[in-house]
């Protein structure tokens, strides 16, 4: 009889165990894991504004700069931008800067979906396109969105995918959006590009 019941209940345990809720995972540990390390000097780059004019990273030398990846295709990167937004707005302007690089295909889409999002900081566009981005494989940008903190001395203080986790290390109060499945090549295409 003992052993009867011992079997019984060793055969229940894997159930106990299964029907525990899983935890949530952090994000990062899939899609951030190749950014670039803290404490790694950030890679300058130029690239052109919206209006065509040269943009240098290092011009920003001195502020702290969230920098990021993404394109207006992207629903994960539409859906970081209030938090993007909030940041921007509760930081103090001469000390942190916001720097944004554009995967979008084309410089017309990016110019219409900054006008009718009114996007924070500085718009930056890569032609190239992720696949092809020289400053994404300097940044290790696989997956976007792909954030960064850069320090005052343009050091790497973290790379994440959750923008929320830049306003906790900026000390700002930040709604947070964690993505689902973050932009990949195939995932998050248009259409017409498939």
């Amino acid at each position: 009889m003992r052993k009867a019941l011992f079997i019984l209940l060793a055969s229940l345990l894997p159930l106990g165990l299964g029907a525990q809720a899983p935890a949530q995972e952090d994000p990062d540990i899939q899609y951030a894991s190749t950014l670039l390390a803290p404490g790694s000097k950030a890679p300058d780059f130029t690239l052109g504004t919206m209006d065509g004019r040269p943009f240098s990273l290092s011009s920003l030398a001195g502020r702290k700069v969230v920098l990021v990846f993404w394109a207006s295709w992207c629903p994960d990167c539409r859906a970081e931008l209030p938090e993007l937004k909030a940041m921007h707005d509760a930081a103090q302007k001469d000390k942190v800067a916001f720097v944004s690089v554009s995967f979008d295909r084309g410089l017309d889409a990016l110019k219409a979906f900054a006008k009718d999002n009114a996007l924070p900081g500085v718009q930056l566009f890569d032609p190239a396109g992720k696949k092809e981005s020289a400053v994404g494989a300097a940044y290790v940008v696989k997956w976007i969105p792909s954030l960064y903190l850069l320090d005052e001395k343009g050091k790497v203080v973290l790379g994440t995918v959750v923008a929320a986790k830049i306003a906790k290390a900026l000390g700002l109060d930040g709604r947070g959006t964690a993505p689902g499945e973050l932009c990949t090549d195939e995932s998050c295409a248009l259409p017409s590009s498939r």
